[in-house]
């Protein structure tokens, strides 16, 4: 069997960010390219990770009362356009189908960029009194946009998520799914992947195109760039009057629906691989990682008494922790070592013929630290306390590393500086004009990630020196 490239011909993280995080992606087996222009393979491991995403996320989803549906791939044109601002924000990313075999279709469909288009004409159909209200929907699918620029889970063709689209009575309900969801987001990317966030809405010209308002969490990666991890959108009417959606109100009165969308997708694999990594690949945290416990059987002359007990001892583990036996025989034990090194796996468990005879086992931290025999009395209770320590540092890591990163500034050319040197979110004063704005990403190469909830803003704009509106953090970001 060929062995694959050694870890130790990875990239410096440090010296080439863009590189190393391509190379783990492709040898961690997460993800890998194909024929499909923009478009990426992902591999079983990388799958797992968003199946283990997906099992969270549902379970929560169901709990607040989100019942899942499906709907068309294809969206008419006319259905497209009903929406002018919506239609203007994804025209340039959408795919079409002209043809249908041989035949010229008479309207052209597009593939799916996002659902709104086709799932509110539904809703004009399903909804007809106030006590239709709420529809709670969402699904999981995959969208089509058709990227000038990509990179695999940051940015590609296509990519798997949830669309979430739900119809309310009143625009405080409304905006009250938005910030649930925004809540159910953020403790999935801080509790379960270990990536502190920036919570808060979006300026104007970053909103969902066709929204009132969008909410977000805004994470910071090492090479100093922000990245979205998570949107709540706040459609107002603007969908429902474009597609007729109204419903008889208690006091007999036609009215509009009030309607949200929501989602994450594949692209918080990519967050986990940057966020978490090093030089040696991989870095999952305990609550996501498809394997939480690798056991390495030392082989040779007595496998006769260590494979057994690995088996016993995957089986004992199996009952509360994701367990992997890798009992290859055509590996060294080193090889594999490295192995889940790059690929993550948060702790490896060793166990040969010594420690058979001493009833123990080495285990190590895919954190770092040296490693430690531990008795096999009690042995899952002492790796159920590891791996909480293993997810609460790399969580506290990332806090310390996102507060380290964000500075503020009074001036432009202290925004500027603050850029270069600092490297993650500057909080700034703005006026809220657009013109300033402008000024800002101009000069700075930074866009307004987010205008943080319920922030008391202060000082003047840097740019035009009114009193501000509002406070914003900037970044340049992925």
């Amino acid at each position: 069997m060929q062995e694959r490239e050694a870890t130790s011909t990875l990239p410096k993280r440090s010296e080439n960010f863009s590189e190393w995080y391509t190379q783990v992606a492709l040898r961690a087996e997460l993800a890998d390219y194909t024929p499909v222009r923009g478009s990426m393979a992902i591999r079983p491991y990388g799958y797992a990770i968003w199946e283990g995403i997906q099992a969270w996320l549902d379970r929560h989803f169901k709990e607040t009362g989100h019942v899942t549906a499906y709907f068309p791939l294809l969206i008419p044109e006319s259905f497209l356009q009903k929406e002018a601002e919506h239609v203007e924000g994804f025209a340039p990313q959408v795919a079409w189908v002209t043809h249908g075999g041989d035949e010229e279709l008479a309207e052209r469909l597009a593939v799916r960029p996002t659902s709104e288009a086709i799932i509110l004409p539904m809703y004009a159909k399903w909804i007809q009194s106030y006590r239709d209200l709420p529809v709670l929907l969402l699904q999981w699918n995959s969208v089509v946009r058709w990227e000038k620029s990509t990179r695999l889970f940051l940015r590609t063709a296509e990519f798997l998520w949830h669309e979430g689209h739900t119809a309310h009575r009143t625009m405080e309900d409304a905006d009250a799914e938005c910030r649930l969801i925004l809540g159910i987001y953020r403790e999935l990317v801080e509790d379960v992947l270990a990536i502190p966030v920036l919570a808060g809405i979006k300026p104007p010209s970053e909103r969902f195109a066709g929204a009132d308002n969008t909410y977000t969490l805004e994470a910071l990666m090492p090479d100093g760039q922000a990245i979205q991890t998570g949107t709540s959108h706040f459609l107002g009417q603007n969908f429902a009057k474009a597609f007729n959606v109204k419903f008889l109100d208690s006091d007999n009165q036609e009215k509009f629906i009030w309607s949200t969308s929501w989602a994450v997708s594949t692209r918080l694999i990519g967050s986990l691989i940057m966020a978490h990594g090093d030089d040696k690949g991989l870095i999952l945290p305990p609550r996501i990682a498809p394997f939480q416990v690798v056991i390495v059987p030392i082989l040779g002359r007595d496998d006769a008494v260590v494979i057994p007990a690995a088996k016993a001892l995957a089986a004992q583990l199996g009952k509360r922790y994701r367990v992997k036996l890798d009992d290859r025989d055509a590996y060294t034990a080193g090889w594999k070592f490295n192995e889940w090194e790059l690929r993550g796996a948060p702790l490896r468990v060793e166990i040969g013929p010594r420690d058979v005879a001493n009833a123990q086992v080495v285990v190590s931290r895919r954190t770092g630290g040296k490693k430690a025999s531990l008795s096999m009395e009690g042995i899952e209770d002492a790796l159920g306390r590891i791996l909480e320590e293993i997810q609460t540092d790399l969580f506290a890591r990332g806090k310390s590393y996102l507060e380290a990163h964000t500075t503020a500034a009074e001036t432009l050319d202290e925004l500027a500086r603050a850029m270069e040197d600092v490297k993650g979110f500057v909080r700034v004063p703005w006026c809220g004009m657009q013109s300033c704005e402008d000024t800002i990403r101009g000069r700075t190469g930074a866009s307004p990630r987010v205008i943080p909830l319920d922030d008391a803003p202060s000082g003047n704009c840097p740019v035009c020196g009114m009193p501000s509106k509002y406070s914003v953090y900037y970044a340049r970001a992925y």
